[in-house]
């Protein structure tokens, strides 16, 4: 029997919960679920590619004891479909919030079948209570010192406060 090995590949800068809803979702549809922590400087991120996967691993650690599943976190800084064979994945999770996420992920999907045709794309849907969640969304609330507690992990809030001086804010 062939394992089923999915990649799920973000930026993750921090992970969120909504994050985590897909992850403890695409682990129930896998044998083995990678999570791929893209270097994309393009975006800015506030965490550097070493926190990320660091702040990442932690949060799967946790949630792969839950789940009881074989979830890896691996950082990437390569072509995607590259990354794939890599690692062994013959399937791509994409998470989606809204129909405007569905636009660019189904015109990233058709490139990456047409440059590996045997590596299949799933998309799962945010659940109702993650579809507003971003991590854009959470930087900038808290960096205006928001309470962003109900997106993230207590351990990430922590990285966040730290990151934005506001240790000591509720």
């Amino acid at each position: 029997m062939t394992t089923r090995v999915g990649l799920y590949p973000g930026t993750f800068d921090p992970v969120t919960n909504g994050h985590l809803d897909i992850v403890a979702r695409a682990a129930g549809l896998v044998d083995h679920l990678i999570v791929a922590v893209a270097a994309n400087a393009g975006k800015g991120p506030l965490f550097t590619l070493e926190e990320r996967v660091e702040i990442v691993t932690a949060e799967m650690d946790d949630l792969s004891a839950q789940l009881g599943t074989s979830i890896e976190v691996r950082p990437f800084d390569s072509l995607l479909m590259n990354f794939c064979r890599e690692c062994g994945a013959n399937l791509i999770v994409r998470g989606l919030r809204a129909v405007s996420d569905f636009e660019y992920e189904f015109q990233m999907a058709g490139m990456n079948a047409r440059l590996a045709p045997d590596i299949e794309t799933i998309f799962l849907m945010a659940s109702e209570r993650c579809q507003f969640i971003s991590s854009r969304f959470v930087k900038e609330i808290g960096r205006l010192g928001g309470d962003i507690s109900q997106f993230v992990s207590p351990a990430v809030k922590s990285r966040l406060d730290a990151k934005f001086g506001s240790g000591d804010r509720p």
